[in-house]
């Protein structure tokens, strides 16, 4: 299986995972279980997500069949933004590997650059947003605290890997200014209508692994009523064309797109079918031309941005 040797603990993490967004709780521990059969070995969850004990109960089914031993997956989490207080980070830190019924992570992500106001798990969780009267309440935690907590659970072995998410370059050069352990992977929205080659390229050049979500954009948000209105690009032409020429599934070349240019991808299926065609993406190669062409559909659109739930959370302007 392809994948990426993460610069500071020299992990292979692989190119291809299962992300766990809007996986529902009463499939997901099949679907968990389902993925690894097909031979999927990075699962890509968080807090946020709210089936992580459920995730947990797959991963436990497919270990006890003998499917896979613990040292095979690869499991990432993350930390949600009403935890981002020193003394929050790793409490809800246990208490996710709790739900999940493990010892460590192989990497855990601040989910986003944004402090919220603690929310007792014991009261909600997943706190999700909002606070009970449905409004947004900021905290004043600053990324240098929690990048510092974020440390300690590596030196804990709660966690083997950390990185960031849905951050820009300007913070990124921030956390490498006082960063003990160096972020080892950024997560973000990618996808030819928002390629972000610009962000890409620096972490590159700090040997920052890049793994993409909403590779297939829009098609992420349609349920959400979230999708922008922007057309399917799984019925782009441009991405039609080369799934035609290649006997693939537009699909598998959106996420080659990616994963040709050493970009991770985690997508969700709960078809068997897609699922395994999904795991096949790197079955092929794209064309410089059709990567161009790909890249060329970019116009900067950003479908999940915190600014649509309130204006001073911003974090992309």
């Amino acid at each position: 299986m392809a994948s990426i040797v993460l610069k500071r603990t020299q992990q292979k993490m692989p190119v291809v995972g299962f992300g766990l967004w809007k996986v529902t709780k009463s499939t997901c521990a099949d679907t968990v279980y389902n993925a690894i059969k097909a031979g999927y070995r990075l699962l890509d969850g968080a807090g946020d997500y709210g089936n992580e004990k459920e995730a947990g109960d797959g991963v436990r089914r497919a270990i006890a069949d003998g499917l896979v031993k613990r040292e095979d997956l690869f499991i990432t989490s993350k930390l949600w933004n009403t935890f981002h207080a020193h003394d929050h980070v790793k409490q809800i830190t246990k208490m996710q590997l709790k739900l999940w019924g493990i010892d460590y992570f192989d990497l855990f992500l601040v989910h986003f650059p944004v402090a919220l106001k603690y929310v007792d798990p014991s009261h909600r969780y997943p706190p999700e947003w909002f606070g009970d009267d449905g409004k947004v309440y900021t905290q004043n935690t600053p990324m240098h605290e929690t990048w510092g907590a974020m440390e300690e659970l590596v030196d804990e072995k709660l966690a083997k890997n950390i990185g960031l998410s849905n951050c820009q370059g300007s913070l990124i050069l921030d956390v490498l200014r006082y960063a003990k352990y160096e972020p080892q992977v950024l997560q973000v929205e990618l996808h030819p209508y928002l390629a972000q080659e610009a962000l890409v390229k620096l972490c590159k050049t700090f040997s920052i692994a890049v793994t993409a979500y909403s590779s297939f954009g829009p098609q992420s948000y349609v349920e959400l009523g979230g999708d922008k209105g922007a057309p399917s690009l799984l019925k782009h032409d441009v991405t039609s064309a080369a799934a035609k020429t290649h006997g693939k599934t537009e699909a598998q070349v959106l996420l080659r797109w990616a994963t040709q240019r050493g970009i991770a991808v985690i997508p969700k299926s709960n078809d068997l079918g897609r699922l395994s065609a999904n795991l096949d993406c790197n079955s092929f190669d794209l064309s410089e031309s059709e990567l161009a062409a790909l890249s060329a559909l970019n116009i900067n659109l950003r479908l999940n941005d915190p600014a649509d739930i309130d204006g001073r959370l911003a974090i992309f302007a």
